[in-house]
């Protein structure tokens, strides 16, 4: 069974960082021929892309660009964001995306709070 497992969220203090992981099991093809995203859905709003990674590079939702950094390490199978200068606005549950082709997995999600 395919199996995307977040981690690292929590509660930060605004203009703080935070560092979420996702770990990847039960894929088919080799990590490495992935497209590994990370989204987010903050209450009354839909899910949006945050930051994307994939062999042509990375990308970056203009909301978080400049703040954030996304790194996966296919020997491991994981996918990591770092996430600096925090925002209450980037308040949301995080979610980890693989994607090959037509075939796409997510994780559960990791709650991100910020506030003072």
């Amino acid at each position: 069974q395919v199996q995307l497992v977040e981690s690292g969220g929590g509660l930060v203090q605004p203009g703080g960082s935070l560092r979420l992981s996702c770990a990847a099991s039960g894929l088919n093809m080799y990590f490495s021929n992935y497209d590994m995203s990370w989204y987010r859905q903050a209450p009354g709003k839909e899910r949006e892309l945050v930051a994307k990674i994939t062999s042509a590079g990375e990308r970056y939702a203009d909301s978080v660009k400049g703040r954030c950094i996304i790194s996966r390490d296919n020997a491991k199978n994981t996918v990591a964001l770092q996430m600096n200068s925090l925002r209450p606005e980037d308040t949301a549950v995080y979610y980890c995306k693989a994607q090959y082709f037509q075939f796409a997995y997510w994780g559960q999600g990791t709650q991100v709070t910020v506030s003072s």
